[in-house]
């Protein structure tokens, strides 16, 4: 099974981003409209480009809106979209004691 850590990805590469995305997020720039922009990307990191743009990223089932911040640059999208819902440890179940 793989461990938690991965390699970093090589430095002389740079960042991944979504070319595609890229382009969409540019477009919207010089056209000023505001729509989100639907995608399946989530291992694109977010370049400072997409600062206040509005994402639907999909996390398998659903698309969840994510409005990008600047704290959010350097992070993967696919961070933002939990692809699991957590629905808390095992409940209390309440017992019955029966006298013998």
């Amino acid at each position: 099974m793989f461990s938690k850590t991965q390699m970093s990805r090589s430095y002389k590469k740079g960042p991944y981003i979504d070319q595609k995305l890229l382009k969409k997020v540019l477009a919207q720039k010089e056209s000023g409209k505001k729509e989100p922009i639907k995608t399946w990307a989530r291992a694109s990191q977010v370049p400072p480009e997409f600062v206040n743009h509005i994402f639907q990223i999909h996390n398998g089932k659903i698309f969840i809106e994510v409005f990008v911040t600047e704290e959010m640059v350097g992070h993967r999208l696919g961070e933002f979209a939990p692809t699991r819902t957590f629905r808390g440890h095992g409940k209390m179940v309440k017992r019955i004691i029966s006298k013998t």
